[in-house]
């Protein structure tokens, strides 16, 4: 345990954003392919988004009013959960990198402006966030430091994410047995192997007896539809005519015509993993930022099985895909030996994500209850990470200000819900720390305020 809380947040602490110049370009050059990708209505970052995207493709709505979408359902996370976290782990995110670039896509009027936005939002990145981490450091009250306090409850929290799911999917009895099981082998892998992290044996335990359930269920339920179709109790005809089946079809055609720019696409993306300078997650920033690489992608495999039913539905009902793909690049790339093999892996992992999808949208169709275990785990992960992250909030703003630091954080956090989640509640923490980072600054300076010390 003396790993992963004393000498791992060392390793956080130490993490900084000053990137060599392949790092930099390799971010730059991303940014502008990402901004114009989306441009062209071939994929965006926010899930939230996609589904808007088919009316925007067929000319039913326009550019500004689907920018007005995007902003409004991406600024929250990219101000107050994307750049907060890279400060605080110094690690980049797709909130940071990529919700920015949908928006500038989509905004931009012409084709070759759209590389021009995207590849200044990622100089701003690259430059920018240096001098805005060293400035922090240097204020009396060094909130980004503080902020590191949410690395422990992030990782061992969102270890609970597949208990949750089974518990919503499977009942108490199941969801109890999956917790103890996890619990168990938290505490042995603490024990026995205290230099890797020690939620990375359960959360693979719990997804996979998550996906047990979810197939044992599908397949006792089609052996009973079968018997019932049988005895002619259920008629297995199916209407000749499904709309559905044919809009999925040309958007996978749609998406097929692309290709060899969703494999350029993949291929930067899991560069940028591979550079160790990304994290595709909360918990895989600091994981990342820890140099627990193999832990990390780990963390971002599992996060997939949430992830992929959501993502194929929505690219084949939009025709526009996601700008990570299903996300496998992501753990690929932590663990790719160099860059040069991570370009080639990433760009087949998106050709064979991309050909896949209208087969992926058949298998779904027919494995209700994966689909359905998939809801649960989105809902699961954010629903820990909430937790989390609101914890871990108030644990820095008890290191940065004691008591006043958490009233401020505290109250600033209650005020959002109170009128009505302006800022999205996964990103209402983190923005009232660094409110309430300023804030204890601006007391200080008043002499107002004695910073803690140590």
């Amino acid at each position: 345990m003396r790993t992963m809380s004393t000498t791992g947040l060392q390793l956080a602490a130490d993490a900084g954003l000053d990137f060599s110049l392949p790092q930099q370009l390799t971010v730059i050059l991303l940014c502008a392919l990402t901004a114009f990708i989306s441009h062209m209505a071939l994929a965006v970052f926010n899930d939230g988004v996609r589904p808007f995207m088919l009316d925007f493709i067929h000319g039913r709505t326009t550019r500004s009013a689907t920018t007005a979408v995007s902003f409004g359902l991406s600024a929250g996370f990219i101000f107050g959960l994307g750049a907060p976290m890279a400060l605080s782990s110094g690690v980049l995110n797709p909130w940071l990198l990529f919700l920015p670039t949908d928006i500038l896509g989509l905004l931009a009027p012409k084709k070759w402006l759209a590389p021009l936005l995207g590849a200044g939002w990622g100089a701003v990145v690259v430059f920018g966030l240096n001098g805005a981490n060293e400035v922090a450091h240097d204020l009396p009250v060094d909130f980004l430091t503080a902020m590191q306090q949410m690395s422990t409850p992030i990782l061992f929290l969102f270890t609970l994410f597949p208990v949750l799911a089974i518990t919503k999917q499977f009942g108490r009895a199941w969801g109890a047995a999956a917790g103890a099981v996890e619990l168990a082998l938290v505490v042995m892998t603490m024990k026995l192997w205290p230099d890797i992290f020690a939620g990375a044996l359960a959360m693979a335990v719990g997804v996979l007896l998550l996906i047990g359930l979810a197939v044992r269920r599908d397949l006792v339920q089609r052996k009973a539809d079968r018997q019932a179709a049988a005895s002619g109790a259920v008629s297995e005809e199916a209407p000749d005519d499904d709309p559905m089946a044919s809009l999925f079809s040309a958007s996978a055609t749609r998406l097929r015509r692309y290709l060899p720019l969703f494999m350029v696409l993949g291929a930067g993306v899991c560069v940028l993993a591979q550079m160790h300078i990304f994290g595709g997650g909360e918990a895989t920033s600091f994981l990342i930022a820890k140099g627990h690489f193999s832990e990390a992608a780990q963390v971002d495999f599992y996060r997939v099985f949430g992830f992929v039913p959501l993502i194929a539905t929505t690219a084949l009902a939009s025709g526009a895909y996601g700008i990570a793909g299903f996300t496998l690049v992501y753990p690929i790339g932590y663990l790719m030996p160099n860059p040069v093999l991570a370009a080639v892996v990433g760009a087949a992992v998106f050709a064979l994500e991309v050909l896949a999808l209208s087969s992926i949208g058949k298998v779904l169709g027919k494995l209700p209850s994966v689909r359905d275990s998939s809801e649960h785990l989105r809902n699961a992960i954010t629903d820990s990470l909430h937790l989390a992250i609101l914890f871990g909030s108030l644990m820095a703003a008890n290191a940065m200000g004691g008591g006043l630091g958490i009233l401020i954080v505290g109250g600033l956090y209650l005020l959002n819900e109170a009128m009505g989640r302006p800022v999205v509640r996964m990103a209402a923490a983190p923005t009232a720390v660094i409110i309430g980072g300023v804030l204890l600054n601006v007391l200080y300076w008043l002499d107002l305020f004695t910073p803690l010390k140590g």
